[in-house]
């Protein structure tokens, strides 16, 4: 039963990594006719020219500012709001926490429709001002915020209630005891929700695809370029982002296994 597992694991990893393990190795090919098929030896030529392509490097650095505003700007509003709702009765917690959870579940087309249609409402209001920048990180900013109040909330919920109130016993005022005490006790799942956003914002698509105008990321600029002969350029850029996101789901993993561990140790020594 066990070898039948195993196989059955292996086929299964197989089937997800091959496409993926196939995108690395051909980055590194050195074709001269753009094929995406035939092996003709190892180079960094597609790499090399990735990074002379100003149209992307363009749209890379949209992605970038983009992603980093928004996991920024959603992590101090999640975090507020977390300790918002933290705060509310049970009943009250409840129904707010299936109000944020909503935009998780709903999908991302219907989410990037209607930021589009709320948007240019507001637009022409205003002047009939397009979407672009600022309208890309407002989505951004939107659809990352329930992620990081997930994640914060269960480090509220692990928390000393009465910590707060006795740092303030102890002299402190209720800022300096919210930076003090509370903050610290809630890092780990602030650092979490922040990496979080930055690689859903990164990555997103559906939602940048309605709301971004005529401002370019670099989701939407791979899409453009599968509209016609994609160049192995792609292979270097989606091998880039592929180690930068597995580089940041590691990172989220193993502080989750730490913070794990710890509860576990506070656990036994009660």
């Amino acid at each position: 039963m066990k070898t039948i597992s195993r196989i059955y694991s292996a086929v299964l990893f197989l089937f997800l990594y091959a496409p993926i393990f196939v995108l690395i190795v051909f980055s590194f090919n050195n074709s001269t006719t753009m094929s995406r098929s035939v092996w003709s030896g190892f180079s960094f030529k597609w790499y090399a020219q990735l990074m002379q392509d100003g149209m992307l490097l363009n749209a890379l650095r949209n992605t970038l500012v983009i992603a980093v505003i928004a996991a920024v700007v959603s992590t101090v509003l999640g975090t507020a709001a977390a300790i918002g709702i933290n705060g509310m009765n049970k009943w009250m917690k409840r129904m707010v926490m299936n109000v944020t959870n909503l935009p998780m579940v709903n999908p991302e087309i219907v989410t990037g429709v209607s930021l589009m249609l709320l948007f240019v409402f507001f637009a022409k209001g205003m002047g009939n001002i397009s979407l672009g920048m600022f309208s890309l990180i407002l989505a951004h900013i939107t659809f990352c915020l329930p992620y990081v109040i997930l994640s914060v909330m269960p480090k509220l919920r692990q928390m000393d209630s009465h910590l707060y109130e006795a740092a303030q016993d102890l002299g402190c005022s209720p800022v300096l005891a919210f930076f003090k005490v509370v903050l610290p006790e809630i890092m780990p799942g602030i650092v979490t929700g922040m990496i979080m956003a930055f690689t859903l914002s990164i990555d997103d698509f559906v939602i940048s695809y309605f709301t971004s105008g005529t401002t370019q990321t670099l989701p939407i600029f791979i899409y453009s370029m599968t509209r016609k002969r994609i160049s192995p350029e792609i292979n270097a850029l989606s091998t880039l982002l592929f180690g930068t996101i597995m580089v940041l789901l590691i990172i989220v993993n193993l502080r989750q296994s730490k913070d794990r561990k710890a509860e576990e140790n506070l656990i036994e020594e009660a």
